[in-house]
């Protein structure tokens, strides 16, 4: 019981920390102000954080105290790396932390900084998902329909939230839960800068920073005066960012970035190393395609432009896989053995 009580005490010290630097920082403090509808009520972000994490506590104080065969927890590691740290941080900068010790202080970063934003996420995801749900199946019992219209209003829209909320529900449960019993375990964690570096340049806040360099020429739903080639083109869109998502269901439970929780062979997986990474771009560069077309109608300058800025924002995610093949061969030899049965990246017989 001691040491359930240990773990116990150690994750809920930790969650308050992290809660009061969330609850403090001005960044955060606007960045989780804003709300999403959801059945036709207003929640704030604050709520929906401080809901769920009331519900996890719950969850987490069951768990670590039935735990059947409690071992030292992650959070206690963390805790034994932090003193450490606030103790002799030379000594730690040229030796090192102890493995267990490094992994419990990384994989709290790693929740800490990714369960927030997670969660509210798939709480708006949900919200839009069923907005325009509700909206699209109004419309489709009116006698007479604009098929145009209501694809551009909600058709695509409801497709886009439901992928989305595929996507980041996994995310959000793999973050969250990690279990033995599972074995969705993490290993290990990148402990790598640059690793560190373009996997947190996609997310906020850094990727403010990484917008200001690159720019935001792209757009999550691109218009075309063709209509034809409008709704072919953003059709073609969703089925990338399907594919995108069906990677996501394939990591299932062991989803989180930075990790190693096991190699996956199946669904996507199957075909490239890297399926999420090329189908997210190539959706990308199609929502870059109306900003490339009006460059071109006012010069080589702007069109160079239009285009450098997806090809940056490509780049980042080029590292992102070349980075997480690194950490992943540098575990064990489990990476090397699936890479040698999938031998390309990012297109099937070609890179």
């Amino acid at each position: 019981m001691r040491q359930r009580v240990r773990n116990l005490s150690a994750t809920l010290f930790l969650i308050l920390i992290l809660g009061t630097f969330y609850g403090t920082v001005p960044y955060y403090q606007n960045y989780f102000s804003s709300s999403t509808d959801f059945l036709g009520q207003e929640y704030s972000h604050w709520q929906v954080l401080l809901t769920t994490m009331l519900a996890y506590v719950v969850i987490l104080s069951i768990f670590y105290l039935t735990e059947k065969s409690p071992r030292i927890s992650k959070s206690i590691y963390c805790l034994r790396a932090i003193q450490r740290l606030m103790r002799s941080p030379k000594s730690i900068l040229q030796t090192g932390l102890p493995f267990e010790e490094r992994l419990g202080l990384l994989s709290i970063l790693l929740k800490g900084f990714f369960i927030p934003l997670m969660v509210v996420w798939l709480f708006a995801h949900t919200g839009h998902m069923i907005e325009h749900g509700n909206k699209l199946a109004v419309a489709l019992n009116q006698a007479t329909i604009e098929w145009i219209s209501l694809f551009n209003a909600h058709g695509f829209w409801f497709m886009f939230k439901v992928i989305l909320f595929l996507d980041v529900l996994f995310f959000t449960v793999g973050y969250m839960i990690e279990l033995p019993s599972l074995k969705n375990e993490i290993r290990s964690v990148d402990p790598t800068l640059m690793g560190w570096f373009v996997a947190l340049a996609s997310y906020p806040p850094f990727n403010g920073l990484t917008s200001s360099v690159f720019a935001g020429y792209t757009t999550d739903f691109p218009q075309f005066n063709d209509p034809i080639l409008h709704i072919a083109l953003n059709i073609f869109l969703l089925i990338l960012m399907a594919f995108y998502t069906w990677a996501s269901i394939a990591l299932n439970l062991k989803a989180s970035n930075l990790t190693h929780r096991g190699i996956i062979m199946h669904g996507p997986y199957r075909y490239i190393r890297h399926p999420a990474y090329t189908c997210k771009n190539l959706a990308w560069w199609i929502g870059v395609l109306p900003a490339v077309i009006a460059a071109t109608e006012t010069s080589i300058t702007a069109t160079l432009l239009a285009v450098g800025s997806m090809l940056g924002w490509s780049i980042i995610y080029i590292l992102r896989a070349l980075t997480e093949e690194d950490h992943l061969r540098s575990v064990d030899n489990e990476y090397d053995l699936y890479c040698q049965k999938v031998k390309y990246r990012f297109f099937p017989g070609i890179i």
